[in-house]
């Protein structure tokens, strides 16, 4: 393992926000994983276990106590069943399983960050999410301090969440499996209606796999969510916040504020007679279009979901944003908007 004291965290999130560390441990295999795990518990200290740094916001103040950065690497093929190191790089693990001539996850093509984080926050994109092909998370429990194989099914997968998410202080994601189709070359069928319109396909439809991941990247590219360093618009947690999905007395209300304003907006079912909205839609009809703000911290000028860092913010410039954002869309249309990254040290 390599360690540094004081170590800056900027540089390893996409944001390139945060103070430093008191202690970074570098792990590059899952055993190292293990003991640098076992190490900060038994010394009662706070952990904080990074990958790809793409969903976090982390304080200015950084982080009083051990950041663990897995970097352990493994991309194992058998047939259609694939096992990823938490450490891989997702983004290059999809284009692999697409030359391999494999769908399932084409169209979670160029989102940043590690295989490890996907099932936490159940990656999900462009009618896809890694829910509908992860069988098996082999994970460190911090409880029963013993590593444990978890089924599909004991996940508790729902929308942007995991029995991870649910529970973050006890499960270290090693490696993920996922099971893989062999569709004669094609995609799994397209559910989002941008990649269909985009596609000029039904919904429903397959395609070339290639295409779809090519199709995937140039609509993620056109929003600024694909990593750039040269490009400002990049530097964000993605998505900040999540489409909101609304209970139906909360949707009777947002309905009665749309009527009153002789507006429409999108929706969607959702499970347990819930709907689903769109928070970019809601940002920007509240006000808050591309680009807003004037300070080092703005909204991307390629889409209102990404708040990002224009060069010089700090993470309280960012917050204070985000603030803004979300207070100005409740106080428009009654729905609370909630972060989708995880906070460090700092409360939105």
């Amino acid at each position: 393992m390599h360690v540094t004291e004081n170590a800056p965290l900027a540089p390893l999130t996409t944001l390139r926000l945060g103070g430093p560390a008191r202690r970074l441990v570098t792990a590059r295999t899952d055993a190292e994983v293990v003991a640098a795990v076992r190490a900060a518990d038994a010394a009662g200290e706070p952990l904080l276990v990074i990958g790809g740094g793409s969903n976090l916001v982390i304080g200015d103040a950084g982080f009083p106590g051990t950041v663990l950065r897995i970097a352990t690497t493994g991309f194992e093929l058998t047939g259609t069943a694939l096992e990823l190191a938490a450490g891989e790089v997702w983004a290059e693990a999809v284009a692999r399983t697409v030359e391999a001539g494999l769908a399932g996850i084409e169209f979670l093509a160029g989102i940043p960050g590690s295989a490890g984080a996907t099932p936490v926050q159940n990656v999900g994109a462009y009618g896809q999410e890694v829910a509908q092909t992860i069988t098996e998370v082999v994970a460190y429990d911090r409880q029963a301090r013993e590593t444990v194989t978890l089924p599909a099914a004991d996940c508790a997968f729902s929308y942007r969440h995991s029995r991870f998410k649910a529970d973050p202080e006890r499960y270290v994601v090693l490696r993920v499996r996922f099971a893989l189709e062999a569709a004669d070359g094609a995609s799994s069928p397209v559910r989002y209606a941008e990649v269909a319109r985009t596609l000029g396909v039904e919904a429903g439809e397959r395609v070339p796999l290639g295409t779809a991941y090519r199709t995937v990247l140039g609509l993620r590219a056109g929003k600024g969510m694909v990593l750039d360093p040269a490009d400002h618009d990049t530097w964000s947690a993605g998505s900040f916040f999540t489409n909101p999905v609304l209970t139906p007395e909360q949707y009777q209300d947002f309905q009665e504020r749309l009527a009153e304003r002789s507006m429409t907006a999108p929706a969607y079912p959702a499970p347990d007679g819930h709907t689903k909205t769109s928070a970019a839609w809601l940002i920007d009809k509240a006000g808050f279009t591309k680009g807003y703000g004037s300070g080092p911290a703005t909204l991307s000028t390629k889409h209102t979901l990404a708040l990002t860092n224009r060069g010089r913010a700090t993470t309280e410039d960012l917050l204070a944003l985000a603030r803004e954002v979300r207070d100005g869309v409740h106080a428009v249309f009654g729905v609370r908007l909630v972060n989708e990254p995880v906070m460090v040290g700092v409360r939105l």
